[in-house]
């Protein structure tokens, strides 16, 4: 964390703690502490713990952007069979780092704060924009909708295995069982 900007560790810290202790324990003295930064340097940033939240969020998904860029380029030319593995490796392979849980963390407490929606909407879009170019690569009939449910059908099975310490859920078979339903439901195979 040494080597980011001010700003950069103190949103690095938000994350951490989020994740690690919840949304509850990030206070400026605790922030100051983790990102190794002055108490005033927290407010100088960001104005409110809202602004600050926000900030923390939407810097999760630039970076989280950045990463399924470079996971959708694996997707390309791949049949449906790889795809469905290719995902499921990459959310099991997930480790839950503080990191990796705090945008649950966010997600919840967007709910209960609607200047907090816009980021986890852009975060969701993100998951959605990749969703839809597997979908397309391979000609999927409803995109959309199925999008939709494969995105929420692997964030709750990521939730689940986060709540039961299971080390895998049947990721693969769940994306081939939806997007087999969708070439049935338009009549192809």
């Amino acid at each position: 964390m040494e080597k980011l900007g001010v700003r950069e560790r103190i949103l690095a810290a938000a994350l951490e703690i989020a994740g690690s202790e919840g949304i509850a324990a990030i206070t400026n003295r605790r922030i100051a502490a983790v990102a190794g930064v002055s108490l005033g340097s927290i407010t100088y940033h960001f104005a409110t713990q809202t602004d600050l939240l926000r900030a923390a969020l939407a810097q999760f998904v630039v970076e989280e952007k950045e990463r399924l860029g470079a996971v959708a380029d694996q997707f390309r030319g791949q049949p449906l069979g790889s795809v469905a593995t290719l995902v499921d490796r990459v959310a099991t392979d997930l480790a839950f780092s503080a990191e990796r849980i705090a945008p649950f963390e966010y997600y919840i407490q967007a709910g209960r704060d609607p200047e907090l929606r816009g980021a986890a909407t852009e975060c969701f879009e993100a998951y959605d924009d990749l969703t839809m170019a597997v979908l397309g690569a391979l000609d999927v009939p409803n995109r959309e909708m199925v999008a939709a449910v494969l995105v929420g059908m692997v964030a709750g099975l990521q939730l689940r295995r986060l709540a039961t310490g299971q080390s895998r859920d049947e990721i693969a078979s769940a994306i081939v069982l939806v997007i087999s339903g969708a070439f049935a439901s338009a009549g192809r195979q």
